[in-house]
C-alpha cells in the first residue's frame, strides 16, 4: 500500500499542511513533502533539498535565489520525484505560485489517482492547472495564510475528500478492455451506434472533442489505459488550423503515434471551426458561412484551403504511427450539418479533404485509408468503423459478442 502525499511550501504554509496531514493520518498513512525554494529546513518527511535533488541539473538549479526560476525548477524536480513514488493520493495547498508549482507534478500521475488542490485561484479559469487530468480544485475562500474558522473548515473538507477517495475502494465491475472514442454533437449518432455494438466486449470511453477531450483521451493512451482508439471525431484539428477555441494543440495524435495503439480514425466534424458567441468571431471570418449552434457557440464552415491544411496535418500524423491504422473517409459528409440541404454541405471542400488525406498518407498493409460511400452518421458508416476496428484490435476483440 502506498501513502497519501501532502505537499506544499512548508516555509510559509507549514501550519496548514500539518493540519491537513493530521486529519488524513487518522485513516491512512501520510507522507509530507516540502517544496519550499528558500532553502529553509522544515519538519516535513521529505525535505525540499531531497525533492530538488531530482532536478536534472541538481539542487543548485532550484535554489537560485530568484523566486520565478526557482519555482519553475522545483516544479520540474517535483514531477521527477513523484514518478518514482507509490502515491495512493495527493493533496496540495497554495496560492497562485504554489498551484503552479504543485499541479504539474499532479498531472504526471495516472488518471484515477486522487488529486486535490486547495488554491486561491480555484474559482477562476483553472484549465492551465488541470489540463486533461482529474485534479479536483478546491477554492480556499480565504488566502492559504494561517488557520482560522474558515480555512479550518475548507481544509478539513478537502482533507476528508482525499481520505475518502484513498480509503473507499471503487466497486468492482466486469473487467473489459477499454476503448476510447471521440465525439461531437454532430457525430453523436455514429459514435453512439459504434459504442453500442462494442459494449458487450469492451468498455467504451467517450471523449467530447472540445480540445480538453482530445488531450484527455491521449493521456489515457499514454498511460496505457485503453486497448484501442476509435477517433471518429478529429474536429479539434480544424480549430488548431483556423484559430478556433477548441484546439487540442499541435500534439493531437502524437500519443497514437508514440504508443502504437491500434487506431481507427475518421473525419468527423472536420467541416467546422468553433468560436464563442457570434460577436466573438474574429473580424476576418465575419463574412464566412457561420452557424449559430447556441448563444455561446458559433460554428464556421471550413474552406477548401483549410480542408487542405487539415488533411495535410492528419496525414503527417498518421504517417508517424507505428501501430495498425485505418482512416475512413465518409464520402456522404462529415457531420450532421454536412449533408444535402444542410448549411455546411460543401462537396468541393470535402473532396479536397478526402483527396489530400488519401494522397498524403503513405499506405501499407497495416496503414490504410478507405472511402465509404455514406455520411458519417449513416448506420452503414458505423458498421464500416466497427469492421475496421476488428481488423486492428487484435486478440482483445470478442468476435460476435457485440450488443445486438
Amino acid at each position: 500500500m502506498g501513502s497519501a502525499y501532502v505537499v506544499g511550501t512548508f516555509d510559509t504554509k507549514g501550519a496548514e499542511l500539518r493540519y491537513v496531514a493530521g486529519l488524513i493520518a487518522r485513516g491512512h498513512s501520510v507522507v509530507t513533502v516540502d517544496l519550499s525554494t528558500t532553502g529553509e529546513v522544515s519538519d516535513a518527511d521529505v525535505s525540499a533539498a531531497a525533492v530538488a535533488a531530482h532536478h536534472p541539473d541538481g539542487p543548485d538549479a532550484v535554489f537560485t535565489g530568484d523566486r520565478g526560476s526557482a519555482v519553475t525548477a522545483m516544479a520540474l524536480a517535483f514531477e521527477r520525484f513523484l514518478t518514482a513514488r507509490d502515491v495512493d493520493g495527493i493533496i496540495g495547498l497554495g496560492g497562485s505560485g504554489g498551484t503552479a508549482l504543485i499541479t504539474p507534478g499532479m498531472r504526471v500521475l495516472p488518471v484515477g489517482v486522487p488529486k486535490v488542490m486547495v488554491s486561491t485561484v480555484a474559482s477562476g479559469d483553472v484549465s492551465s492547472y488541470v489540463d486533461a487530468t482529474d485534479i479536483a480544485m478546491f477554492p480556499s475562500v480565504t488566502d492559504v495564510a494561517g488557520l482560522n474558522r474558515i480555512s479550518r473548515r475548507v481544509l478539513a473538507n478537502a482533507a476528508h475528500a482525499l481520505l475518502g477517495a484513498v480509503t473507499c475502494p471503487v466497486p468492482a465491475t466486469e473487467d473489459k478492455p477499454a476503448v476510447a472514442l471521440s465525439m461531437f454533437g454532430v457525430t453523436t449518432p455514429c459514435v453512439t451506434e459504434v459504442a453500442r455494438q462494442l459494449s458487450a466486449g469492451y468498455d467504451p470511453l467517450v471523449f467530447h472533442a472540445t480540445g480538453t477531450g482530445g488531450r484527455a483521451m491521449e493521456k489515457l493512451v499514454d498511460d496505457g489505459l485503453v486497448r484501442a482508439v476509435l477517433d471518429i471525431t478529429t474536429t479539434e484539428v480544424c480549430d488548431l488550423i483556423a484559430g478556433g477555441v477548441m484546439s487540442a494543440g499541435e500534439q493531437r495524435l502524437d500519443a497514437i503515434a508514440r504508443t502504437g495503439v491500434p487506431y481507427v480514425g475518421s473525419c468527423g466534424a472536420l467541416d467546422m471551426v468553433n468560436f464563442g458567441a457570434l460577436d466573438t468571431v474574429p473580424p476576418q471570418y465575419r463574412d464566412r458561412n457561420l452557424y449559430v449552434h447556441n448563444p455561446q457557440v458559433t460554428l464556421m464552415r471550413t474552406s477548401v484551403g483549410e480542408c487542405r491544411r487539415i488533411a495535410e496535418f492528419i496525414a503527417a500524423k498518421l504517417n508517424a504511427c507505428s501501430g495498425p491504422v485505418r482512416f475512413l473517409l465518409p464520402i456522404g459528409g462529415v457531420s450532421m450539418l454536412d449533408a444535402p440541404g444542410q448549411p455546411f454541405y460543401d462537396p468541393e471542400a470535402d473532396a479536397v479533404l478526402f483527396d489530400v488525406v488519401e494522397s498524403r498518407v503513405r499506405q501499407t498493409a497495416d496503414r490504410r485509408v478507405e472511402r465509404v460511400p455514406h455520411n458519417v452518421n449513416d448506420p452503414e458508416f458505423a458498421a464500416a468503423l466497427v469492421a475496421a476496428f476488428r481488423e486492428v484490435a487484435g486478440s482483445g476483440e470478442k468476435t460476435g459478442q457485440e450488443a445486438r
